[in-house]
Formats: C-alpha cells, structure tokens, sequence
C-alpha cells in the first residue's frame, strides 16, 4: 500500500510537529492502515512485532483522542516489561513534545509503589503498566479504571507468554462496557484469538506482511560451527572487529549467565541481561552499557525488549532464534539511524534448516563465512596499529622523539633499524608473544619431538598437585575453552606446583588463546610454550 505523510493524516498541529521533530515524515505500514481506524473508535487487532512502529500507531490516535479537560484516566496500556513500557512512555512524552495539558504515567514492579500511589493520585489521563503492577494498584484502589475508554495491549503474544492471561482478562473485565480495545502481537495464537472474541466488538484485523520487515542496512553472515567452538568463535570475532558495544542474544537464561561469566573470565567487559535479575540490577547493567563501561551485552529475547541504545556495531546469535520472527527483531539493534551495522549467526549441523527458514522469511541471504584465524585478528590488529602511526606522523609534534631517534643513529643503527625494533616491541605487546606464528618458531630440547607428520609442542601451566588438579581436569580444561578433543593430546605430567601437557601443534596457537584467562579448580592458570624457543 501507499505510505501516508504525516501531514496528510489530519493529525492536530501540535501531534504533527512533534512526529516530524522525531524525524519521521512518513508513516509506516502499520501506522498508515490503524491510525485513522483508531481514531474512528474501531476496536483494532494488529499483526507486527517491534521495530514496525506500531508504538506510534496506537499511540498517536490514543492521544488525539484523550480529552485534557478531564483529569481521570482515560487510556490504559498493559505491556509485557518494565523496558518496554519505559520505552513506550518515552515515545508518549515525544509525541506531546507541544502539549502539555496530557499526563502519562508509567507504573510498573521494581519501582517504589508508594511513589506510584502519590503520582496516580495527582492524576494521569494515560497509564502505561506491566499487568502485575496494574492489578495491585486496583486492588488497592489507587488505580480507577471505572473512566477508561482505551484499552491497548502491547506485544500480547509475550503477555501470555509471561504467564499473564489470567491478570490480564482480571483487569478487562473490570473495564467500562462500552470502550475501545486496540490488541497488537506478532503472533496470533489460540489464545489470543479466545481475548479479542471475548473482549472485542467487531474488531479491524491489520496485519503487515513478512516481506516488509527486512532490515536492508545490515550485513548479514553465518558461521557453520561446533557448539564446543562457540566461545573461541565468538571472542575472535570481538577481537577481529572491536566493537564498541556488541549484543550477544542466547535463548535462554542459564545460557546467559553461563557465557557472560566466560567471557569475563578471558577479560572481556561482559555484562549478562534476563528476567531473573532483579530490578535494579537490570538498570544498572543497562547504565553500563549505555556509556561504555561494558562492551559486551549478552541478553535473552524478552529481557532485550525495549532496549534502545543507537551505537550498536555488532549483533551475534550465539543460539539460532527459536522463532524466526525474533531474528529480524535482534539484528534490527544494530545498523540504526541509517549506520552500517553487522549481524553473525552461529549455526550447529541441523540447525541450517532453521536458518534457511529465517532466509525466507527475511527474503535475504544470510552468506557463510569462515571464522577468521588467529592470523587474521592480529592481522588486523597490527593493520589498525599502522594506521595510528601514520596518524601520528601527520599530527606531527615529534621533535622530541626525532633526538631519540638521533641519538640511537650516533650508535651506527639506521633509522630503519630503529623503526623495525620500536615495531617489534610495541607488536608484541598487541599480539601476544603467546600466539605469534607457530610454524615460524623451531624448537628445541623436548619443547617438540615426533616425526615430520607428526609433532607435539610442550606446554607448561603453572599449577600442579598442590593445586588439586588431576589430569582430567587438565584434559577438561583444554577442551572446553580451545576446543581440542582431549584423544589429540600427548602425555600430561604433574608436579607439586607445576605440569606438563604435549599438544599436537596445529593447536598450539588454540591452546594459548583459549587458555589465556582459564581457571582450573578455580585457581587462574598461566599457559606457556615449556623451556626457551629460537626464531
């Protein structure tokens, strides 16, 4: 269908400007079919999940509707989250950016109630509520429902799927006869069809079809790995593109506690987000991520809802979405306000079916990559290490390090000489000694022994016996943070204080990467190539 401007919508002057200063000039799908039909009092059901702007769909014609002179409540919208309904009261406040004679008040748990109690007692024309806190406040009669005429239910599907629908048909029925409901889900259920037969009159359905919610500005890759890899996968791809925030979503909360925990534990900024976390702790997550303090946000489907946070650069699918729905509604935190964005997805064996369906639904190709290399990151790595020289070069200011350099020349070194060693010093600390190239390196004593198609490289961990570590857990260790089947390797030797482990060395360079932050029985080990090496 044709996009409506929003000056063409015969919206008050006051609504109008406040839509254009948010940026937007013409109206979605969703927007263009519901928000004259709303606006006529029709009870509505409407099909699109988040990032269609559905929120200003209801939300424009339910403020054009409300009368100013009248304090009561008026509208009263149920949303699944605290995020989301903060996030819809955010947009409520923008779009009476010019009017300031309607009240919106959000109410939901985590928040003081007595602080909620003294603002609904000054009055609020429109409430904005997760369905467990508005049920409180009407049975503490601090929340008078007897003069609504707008009943909105925000993402229902999520609702029910909450384990809401006995609060929420409790708070329907104690709403006026006669009164408009508006019910918006990207799914429709069985039971939410039972909702609106029960509690709409003759309603309008709208639905926004599937190939209208591509997301054209974002990258889109996939990577075909082992579920035992996914960490060392997911922390080279951090490494290789260096984010500034990345969002990492798992399907469920174990799997987020689990991963946030290691990736802390190999030094990432790392913070995990899910509905189990109290209140306060999910703010201050949320605090941390919006300025920087964390770079790393990994989070489940629900508790990501309402997340707004515009600098996104990265999104990773570490679980493939259960519902390909949600794959659009994930990869859409990235690539905002018109910025490049990438999206990664990791795929386990059969799972590619499953992709294949998102491929469909999102009618784009999602393209496999390989993983990049070690080689590669420090590639990169020392790519974006050049560039800041050459920056440097061009600020200029170097007089004082050009004596240095002189200096070192009176001493019969070349200036080249000179650069090539400050390079070599500064490379190291980027790229640990740890993980420079392997093949370049020729062993001595027992550090390597085999025949040509076969060597194994000694590696030393400075924890032993004394430490309660047993060879399994040696075994255990490098297989769960490297990924190396525990049958590839050699001969393990364990001291008081110290071991031994031989490692085939085409894992070598895994082995130091993956075990560079690992604890084993709770004790940080360091791993290192045993006894000296040449180059």
């Amino acid at each position: 269908m044709e996009h409506l401007r929003f000056e063409d919508m015969n919206l008050s002057p006051e609504i109008c400007q406040a839509v254009l200063d948010m940026g937007f000039e013409e109206a979605t799908p969703i927007q263009s079919q519901a928000i004259s039909v709303v606006m006529e009092g029709r009870d509505v059901i409407g099909q699109s999940q988040t990032g269609t702007g559905k929120t200003a769909a209801f939300g424009i014609p339910c403020l054009e509707r409300i009368d100013p002179e009248d304090r009561r409540l008026q509208a009263l919208i149920l949303c699944p989250t605290r995020e989301l309904a903060i996030q819809v009261s955010e947009e409520f406040r923008k779009l009476l950016k010019y009017r300031d004679n309607i009240r919106v008040l959000p109410i939901y748990g985590g928040q003081p109630i007595d602080r909620q109690i003294l603002a609904l007692k000054k009055g609020a024309q429109v409430v904005i509520g997760t369905p467990g806190r508005v049920i409180d406040h009407m049975r503490r009669r601090t929340l008078k429902t007897d003069s609504v005429q707008m009943m909105i239910l925000d993402e229902a599907d999520e609702m029910l799927d909450m384990g809401f629908r006995e609060d929420i048909e409790t708070i329907l029925v104690k709403i006026p006869r006669e009164h408009q409901t508006l019910l918006f889900s990207a799914t429709l259920s069985p039971e939410i069809l039972d909702i609106t037969k029960r509690f709409q009159q003759d309603p309008v359905f709208i639905k926004i079809v599937r190939k209208e919610l591509t997301v054209p500005n974002i990258e889109q890759y996939y990577f075909d790995v082992k579920e035992k890899r996914k960490l060392d996968a997911l922390t080279r791809l951090i490494d290789m593109y260096n984010p500034n925030l990345a969002m990492v979503f798992c399907n469920t909360k174990k799997r987020v506690d689990d991963l946030t925990e290691l990736l802390q534990g190999r030094g990432y900024f790392a913070e995990g987000l899910h509905g189990d976390l109290k209140q306060a702790q999910r703010d201050k997550v949320m605090q941390k991520f919006r300025n920087g303090t964390i770079e790393i946000l990994v989070a489940t489907d629900v508790a990501a809802r309402g997340i707004d946070v515009d600098d996104i650069d990265i999104v990773v699918n570490y679980d493939i979405p259960q519902d390909e729905e949600y794959y659009v509604h994930r990869i859409g935190r990235t690539g905002r306000a018109g910025k490049a964005g990438k999206a990664f997805t990791f795929c386990v064996g059969k799972e590619i079916y499953k992709l294949r369906d998102i491929m469909r639904f999102t009618k784009t190709k999602i393209l496999q990559q390989k993983l990049p290399t070690l080689s590669d990151v420090e590639e990169m790595k020392t790519t974006l290490f050049l560039e800041k020289v050459k920056e440097t070069i061009t600020e200029g200011h170097l007089t004082k390090y050009i004596h240095l350099v002189d200096r070192l020349m009176e001493e019969d070194f070349t200036s080249i000489d000179v650069a090539a060693a400050l390079l070599k010093l500064q490379l190291a600390n980027i790229n640990s000694d740890d993980i420079d190239a392997i093949d370049d390196i020729n062993f001595n004593g027992t550090e390597a022994y085999g025949g040509s198609g076969e060597k194994m490289v000694r590696l030393f961990l400075n924890a032993g016996k004394k430490n309660k570590i047993r060879t399994k857990d040696i075994v255990g260790a490098i297989a769960n943070e490297a990924g190396v089947p525990g049958k590839a390797l050699g001969a393990i030797d364990l001291f008081d204080t110290y071991s031994f482990v031989d490692v085939p060395r085409e894992f070598v360079q895994d082995v130091l990467y993956g075990m560079k932050n690992a604890k084993i029985k709770n004790k940080k080990v360091r791993v290192e190539i045993a006894g000296k090496m040449k180059r």
